[in-house]
């Protein structure tokens, strides 16, 4: 437990030793799982929290669902454009590794349990900014890349099919 708090703290630093440790870390998958459901689901529960405690209700599971599978569709995306369209020779990651990479990067997501505290929302969205940026840092080192705007434009451009197939897939979920 202590290598995986010392894994996310590090994560969270933006720590890129951390990343290339993690990537090559075939043991660190259910870890970085981990985290990515519990940055995922944090934001939808605390969107849940009312002055009587927590009401979740169906709806706010499929939406939690939705959350989980459209940060996957963005890294399976975010894998075959960045493996596939020119890559550079330094590219040499597989679909487990970037998983691992990105799934830690999500690290800092989990502070976002405090936007239930009144006065503490700006820091949940903080929390939000601050994960993008780690996710940026996550898919350079993975990729190879030697460029960070390089590794923001992927992450961009690998966000749309992730939006068009999770958008009409939830359309359509939420219309049953």
């Amino acid at each position: 437990m202590s290598l995986l708090v010392n894994r996310m703290i590090r994560a969270a630093k933006l720590d890129v030793h951390l990343y290339e440790e993690v990537k090559a870390d075939k043991g660190a998958l259910g870890q970085a799982m981990g985290i990515v459901v519990l940055s995922t689901l944090v934001p939808c529960v605390i969107g849940t929290f009312d002055i009587g405690g927590f009401a979740l209700t169906a709806a706010d599971m499929v939406l939690c669902a939705e959350v989980l599978f459209f940060w996957y569709g963005w890294v399976l995306s975010t894998y075959l454009l960045g493996t596939k369209l020119p890559p550079i020779p330094e590219t040499h990651v597989t679909h487990n590794e970037l998983l691992r990479t990105v799934g830690f990067a999500m690290s800092p997501g989990i502070i976002q349990v405090l936007g239930i505290i009144p006065g503490l929302q700006p820091l949940a969205l903080a929390a939000g900014v601050w994960t993008l940026v780690a996710t940026v840092i996550a898919v350079r080192q993975a990729l190879g890349y030697h460029s960070t705007l390089r590794a923001i434009a992927l992450c961009v451009v690998a966000l749309m099919p992730s939006y068009v197939v999770f958008g009409l897939i939830g359309g359509i979920v939420r219309g049953l």
